[in-house]
């Protein structure tokens, strides 16, 4: 009989939820397996290296703010470090008419970064997991319940078989790249479908330069326009001003033929023509992600369904459970929520482990939704 790579838990995606429910089960004693569809972990924690030494720039999640326990911990137990957003100075408001400087900063509110970039917390989170606890480069194809009780999760390197599954990837990117044969019940299928991906249709563009030259003008690096392509903008350079940059975020409608370009004009008309010419340039696109966002993203917009009561109620039995910030009854969209939504699954893992003894009854219990 053909050997079967069996586990206690799989987890499906190695953002910020996928490793911190692994993290918990593990703690708990169980063999837990985490899959990653990427070559890397993250998720929507993208960071790029800069030419500084233990520096990095966002193209993704980039802040968290007071009361966020979670992420403070994590970054304190594992030393990173972090630093508050600069914020002193004046902000631009750029419209039809021309440019205006607005005295202060009102869009920018005080939170705190990662000098490593965000990605830094996961890259440790897995780095604290035993070698065999997480495998990059596996996508889950389809999970399904099997005749004795568990589930068998497909993947193009062959099948696995678990006691219980957290999803800890966005619900309608589950719904959209993993086949679940039909069990799954139909509210909750919807709930997926319609719930929003977190910056699911944002382009975040990062622009870095030699040096902060706005601040030496008195200005925060921030400015909201109303003609674009970027709405918003924020500084995101490093500690003491290196590397220097800033970000805007974009519309994905935004993006066409001569997007990058667009965007450089934007910045001179605002910033004068130091901005023209930045040392690099980068588009993020996050609705052309394929392991971020269906085909739907952008047609998902009831912000209501972020961290439905459905989230926390185990499917299939109760061994199929969700995580991701977009599931999370707290912070959701923030790194926090994805956190708290990890330990939340976790938790219901190790709940449900002692109610799910017997097999599976197909769908598993209907919701309310029908």
């Amino acid at each position: 009989m053909p050997h079967r790579d069996t586990h206690d838990v799989i987890v499906v995606g190695a953002g910020a939820s996928g490793p911190a429910a692994a993290t918990a089960l593990r703690a708990a004693g169980l063999d837990t397996l985490c899959l990653e569809a990427r070559n890397r972990t993250g998720g929507r924690l993208l960071s790029v290296p800069t030419t500084h030494p233990e520096r990095a720039l966002d193209l993704g999640a980039t802040w968290f703010w007071d009361g966020e326990e979670r992420v403070r911990t994590l970054a304190a137990r594992h030393n990173i470090a972090t630093f508050d957003q600069h914020l002193a100075g004046d902000t631009l408001l750029q419209e039809t008419a021309g440019v205006r400087r607005l005295t202060g900063n009102p869009i920018s509110a005080p939170s705190r970064r990662f000098s490593a970039g965000a990605q830094s917390l996961t890259t440790a989170l897995a780095t604290a997991l035993p070698g065999d606890a997480l495998r990059l480069d596996t996508p889950v194809t389809a999970i399904r319940p099997d005749a004795g009780g568990r589930l068998a999760v497909l993947t193009p390197a062959g099948p696995l078989d678990a006691g219980h599954v957290v999803l800890a990837v966005p619900p309608a990117l589950a719904t959209e790249r993993i086949d679940f044969g039909g069990v799954l019940p139909a509210g909750l299928v919807r709930l997926a479908r319609a719930t929003p991906v977190w910056m699911g249709t944002a382009v975040k563009v990062v622009a870095r330069y030699p040096e902060p030259f706005w601040r030496k003008e008195g200005l925060a690096g921030a400015a909201f326009s109303r003609t674009g392509p970027l709405q918003e903008i924020h500084d995101l350079s490093g500690p003491d001003g290196e590397p220097a940059a800033f970000f805007g975020f974009a519309h994905a409608r935004a993006v066409r033929p001569g997007f990058e370009q667009a965007v450089t004009t934007q910045l001179t008309h605002l910033l004068g023509p130091a901005a023209a010419t930045p040392d690099a340039l980068y588009a993020q696109n996050w609705s052309t992600e394929h392991w971020t966002s269906p085909p739907t993203v952008q047609r998902l917009a009831d912000h209501s369904l972020l961290g439905h009561p459905l989230y926390r109620r185990p499917a299939l039995g109760g061994r199929l459970h969700w995580a991701s910030t977009e599931t999370a009854t707290e912070y959701a969209g923030h790194i926090e929520g994805a956190l708290a939504a990890g330990e939340r699954a976790a938790r219901s893992v190790l709940t449900a482990r002692e109610n799910t003894d017997g097999p599976l009854t197909g769908a598993g219990r209907p919701f309310d939704a029908d």
